[in-house]
């Protein structure tokens, strides 16, 4: 046994178990042929450190991997970084920034070596902090997105999805952010609302035509009547104007029927080549919204993008990846000439309509706000504009850039999720994964049941290169001499997963052809850096030449594949057979689209089975008032600045506590505070025992015990052990920690070592105590033993601490066996410690209520009430009374030395004695007893009756006063949530208090 310190200090002690339990490899121990347990952590950015939202996650499958690992099983908690892709490489852009160095300055290559040096040196500082949370992992396989074995996986699963035709390469509306010049996920996009204008313009009718506009009222009489020769329409984005493809108006709206199909005039550019679109119908306006009429711009607006694509609208690219307007490509009179033709029903192909440049020179090359203002002030100067209005709009920002996004058609490759989605859906539908809560089932079919293409390519140079070369389409080339033609005859794509196989590939490409009009065409591929130095080699007559897609595949793609390729696939290995699929996985609500649907789609397609048995959404952590946390507000909490204040374990089990199915956490540090002091209880209760000669547990099952309270504690083991047991089998992780807590503080801290310190006091004369002090000794150390297993898994570095402390162990905590006690709970021992509880803590409660003095020793009286069986426990606990609740037995005294309990004499003494119940008394009762406590000459009655009924009218008051505002609507709809909900508790706790003042006046009769 060591010696306990007299201050919990978890700093060190956490320190050094954990380096401990990893050096000894204990987070994965040897079991080959134990029955497996599966978690895959969500893998954190290689950028990024602890935020509260990880420590919550990673509390919560630490607790499920620590139990399942001490009932034996083969635990695997697979743990690894994503590569980041944008992220990291905006962190070391920056770092080159400080340098003087540029990164297109350096080159691809360089560039990504660089990044590799960094990862060494400043990456994954959160794998040091998942550790200071006590994460058990099975770091020595940690793995990485973008490690070899990774990297192999994703590459033959790009391949392989594009050979079985669900993966193609397609222009469509991406988030593109103009600072990284990329497309972006949803994900990484925030929306804000932002003061902005809206502006209101005509646009002119062909040719002069006019219309009879009407409006109308609800009733249908006619408002407004005028001959109008244009159609009014509303943006917050005039640069765009320049790529409209039509005008939309609803079905239903009768004011311009008369105009529909019919072409108007875009109001900006040069007067003589200014644009004709046409005016459609389409579902999307809304009549009432504005002038009730849409401009369609669809590449560059994703609502428009889907009338565009309904209605065979032409989309007009605008702008370069710098949000700048777009300088290349045929001048505007050229480009415009061909758009109103088109617009007159000429046909054009895709290609031919993305070369189009539809920006006037006099605004190309411009940033696109300056170009706003351009537009605007050319609009208004020719009076065209109606009016322009101060609005509040969403805006969408990059959520690392801070720029706002622009919705761009480009050229990505996508992956068709709504085939890969079927089995997913089937797999929640059936059963065969369970979704807990199951509230969350809805929104998984809802998302993927209304699922679009996934756009996977991302323009950044850091990540996995898309495995796509890239050739020209000589099916389509007609040039004799290779001179002319080639940009416009397009590309053909070679999707392989290593260079040999796409050299192979595209030398059966040109012998199919039959080209040999240069020598040593068919047999040379050479590779050219990109697609300008591929056109020099073609031309010089270099063979076939072939450059790579300089595109990277978007980070959520390779992490859909954490389950099963961190295991090991493609190759089948050990760990794969035996723990895929997983068995469970903790995920926050908000990645449910973007990481765990993604995972069930692969896992069905590569593994054909489902990647987990079950997907656990937990919720958001908010601030103390319930407010989402964000560094603009200043009300982020730092979980390390926690740790380094409470300790780990009190962390953990605030998480642990707080996490209810369903629910977001209001994260108040004075929980945190207030679980640091329940590590310190069971320290104080360790340092107890051991001052009584009490330390480790010599067996594993329940001692034999005679006395009533050993019996008493081992049952409650056995039934905070099915609680337990119950609640990791549904996943309650509230309901986990409240059954432990209770147990440890209250039921063992509070009451069972306050019991039998007269056991172990040698105080067990009294009558009905015989001596058990050896007995009370084992059973406390063995149900001082089982506290620390069942708690473990929730504070694991107090717990071992104590474990070893206690005294020689032939194994760790971490490795113990989970309790499966085979003791019986005993009723008759579980009735007789309730009833002295409950009979102790009313006396405690009455004499802190009424003002008795603390030290005073009164005597207890049975009223007439009770029954013989209660007598029989108040003289077999006389001492426990005394020491607990400072009273002694002073009722029926002939009782005194006597053992006849029949219920005839009870009967005769209960008749001889009710009448001394009278007033200026405390009453008390617990089960089938009552008794009371005079307190005359104790406490000033006429006073404590006087200050109990001035204190309850002032609660009653409080309490009416704020249900009185509760019910008026003006306050609850009103008043900000967080006023209401406080004045919702302040109502519940003035009730209890009037209602607690109460119960004491009646006590005193």
């Amino acid at each position: 046994m060591t010696e306990l310190a007299k201050t919990f200090e978890p700093g060190p002690i956490e320190a050094r178990w954990y380096e401990h339990w990893e050096g000894q490899g204990l987070f994965r121990p040897g079991r080959p042929t134990a029955e497996p347990f599966t978690i895959v952590m969500p893998p954190p950015n290689v950028t990024g450190s602890l935020h509260i939202g990880h420590a919550l996650d990673n509390t919560l499958q630490d607790i499920l991997v620590r139990h399942a690992r001490m009932q034996g099983k083969d635990s695997l908690w697979v743990v690894g970084m994503d590569h980041a892709g944008i992220a990291t490489q905006m962190v070391v852009e920056r770092n080159l920034d400080s340098q003087g160095l540029k990164r297109a300055d350096m080159g691809r290559e360089a560039f990504i070596d660089h990044v590799w040096e960094w990862k060494a040196q400043s990456g994954g500082q959160i794998t040091r902090q998942l550790r200071r949370l006590g994460a058990s992992c099975d770091w020595a396989n940690e793995r990485f997105t973008m490690d070899e074995g990774f990297t192999k996986a994703v590459i033959k699963v790009f391949v392989e999805l594009y050979n079985r035709k669900l993966l193609y390469r397609a222009k469509r509306l991406v988030n593109w952010d103009p600072k990284f010049q990329t497309a972006i996920s949803d994900l990484e996009v925030e929306n804000r609302e932002v003061q902005g204008h809206m502006w209101h313009f005509k646009y002119p009718l062909a040719d002069g035509q006019t219309y009879t506009y009407v409006e109308k009222d609800e009733d249908g009489n006619v408002v407004l009547q005028e001959e109008r020769d244009y159609i009014s329409i509303a943006t917050t984005r005039p640069e765009t104007m320049l790529g409209d493809g039509a005008v939309a108006v609803h079905p239903g709206d009768e004011r311009y029927r008369p105009i529909v199909g019919k072409l108007c005039e875009i109001p900006v550019g040069p007067k003589e080549h200014r644009r004709l679109i046409p005016i459609i119908l389409d579902d999307y306006p809304d009549p009432d919204f504005g002038s009730g009429a849409v401009k369609i711009t669809g590449a560059h607006d994703l609502n428009d993008y889907g009338v565009a694509q309904r209605n065979g609208i032409p989309m007009y690219r605008l702008m370069d990846g710098t949000a700048h307007m777009r300088s290349d490509g045929p001048s505007y009179e050229e480009s415009s000439t061909r758009a109103v033709a088109i617009a007159r029903g000429a046909s054009a192909t895709p290609e031919e309509i993305d070369a189009l440049n539809l920006v006037p020179e006099a605004y190309r090359g411009l940033d696109r706000y300056d170009a706003r203002k351009a537009v605007v002030a050319d609009i208004d100067s020719e009076g065209l504009m109606i009016k322009v209005e101060d609005k509040l709009i969403m805006q969408p920002f990059g959520d690392r850039s801070g720029l706002v996004i622009e919705p761009m058609l480009t050229d990505q490759w996508y992956v068709d999720a709504e085939t890969l989605a079927k089995p997913a859906i089937e797999a929640v539908r059936s059963g065969d994964i369970a979704v807990v809560p199951e509230t969350w089932k809805k929104t998984w079919f809802n998302w993927l049941e209304n699922i679009q293409p996934w756009c996977v390519s991302r323009q950044l140079w850091w990540g996995h290169r898309i495995p796509a070369w890239y050739g020209y389409d000589l099916e389509a080339f007609q040039a004799d001499d290779g001179s002319s033609g080639l940009k416009q005859v397009g590309i053909k794509a070679f999707v392989a997963e290593s260079e040999a196989d796409v050299r192979e590939h595209a030398l059966a490409y040109v012998r199919e052809i039959g080209l040999t009009a240069r020598p040593g065409q068919e047999d040379a591929t050479p590779f050219a850096e990109n697609e300008n130095k591929a056109l020099e080699l073609w031309m010089r007559g270099d063979g076939y030449p072939l450059w790579q897609d300089p595109d990277v595949l978007d980070t959520w793609f390779s992490s859909a594949l954490w389950p099963f390729a961190t295991l090991g696939w493609p190759e089948q290995t050990h760990d794969l057979e035996r723990h895929f699929p997983n068995d469970v996985l903790i995920s926050g609500f908000d990645i449910i689209f973007f990481w765990d649907a993604r995972m069930a789609m692969q896992g069905f397609e590569f593994m054909k089975e489902r990647p987990w048995k079950t997907l656990y959404l937990h919720g958001l952590v908010r601030d103390a008032k319930g407010q989402k946390m964000s560094k603009s507000k200043g009300n982020t909490v730092d979980p390390l600045g926690l740790i380094d204040q409470y300790g780990a374990d009190a962390l953990r089990f605030t998480l642990a506590a707080m996490e209810s199915q369903g629910r977001d956490i209001k994260l108040d540090e004075k929980r945190v505070e207030g679980y640091r002091n329940f590590a310190t209880k069971l320290w104080n209760a360790a340092r107890f025992l051991q001052g009584n000669g009490i330390g480790a547990s010599q067996s594993i099952a329940a001692p034999e015990a005679s006395l009533p309270v050993n019996r008493w504690i081992i049952g409650e083991v056995v039934e905070t052990l099915a609680k337990l047991d119950k609640a990791f089998a549904e996943l309650r992780f509230d309901d986990m920690a409240d059954a432990i807590y209770h147990f440890t503080w209250g039921t063992f801290c509070d009451w069972y070592v306050e019991l039998v310190k007269g056991e172990l006091s040698g105080a067990t004369a009294r009558q009905g105590e015989g001596g058990g002090d050896d007995e009370t000794r084992a059973v406390a150390a063995w149900a001082f033993d089982q506290i620390l297993v069942m708690l473990h898994p929730f504070m694991p570095f107090v717990t071992e601490e104590l474990w070893h402390s206690m005294g020689e162990r032939p194994y760790d905590l971490i490795v113990a066996k989970w309790p499966e006690p085979d003791a019986q709970v005993h009723l008759e021992a579980k009735q007789e410690i309730e009833w002295l509880i409950e009979l102790v803590t009313a006396i405690r409660s009455g004499r802190t209520e009424l003002n008795v003095p603390p030290g005073a020793i009164l005597p207890l009286r049975l009223g007439g009430g009770s029954r013989g069986i209660a007598l029989e426990r108040v003289i077999n606990n006389r001492s426990n009374l005394k020491r607990l609740a400072r009273v002694e037995y002073g009722g029926f005294g002939p009782l005194e030395g006597t053992n006849d309990f029949t219920k005839a004499h009870w009967d005769e003494l209960a008749a001889k004695y009710v009448e001394e119940v009278q007033k200026g008394s405390l009453f008390v009762s617990a089960q089938d007893f009552e008794g009371f406590i005079p307190l005359a000459g104790i406490i000033d009655l006429d006073a404590e009756r006087g200050r109990l009924s001035k204190a309850m009218e002032a609660a009653e008051k409080d309490r009416d006063s704020l249900a009185a505002r509760l019910n008026n609507p003006a306050f609850t709809e009103r008043a900000k949530p967080e006023a209401v909900e406080k004045a919702r508790a302040d109502h519940d706790a003035r009730a209890a208090e009037a209602e607690r003042l109460s119960a004491a006046l009646a006590r005193l009769g």
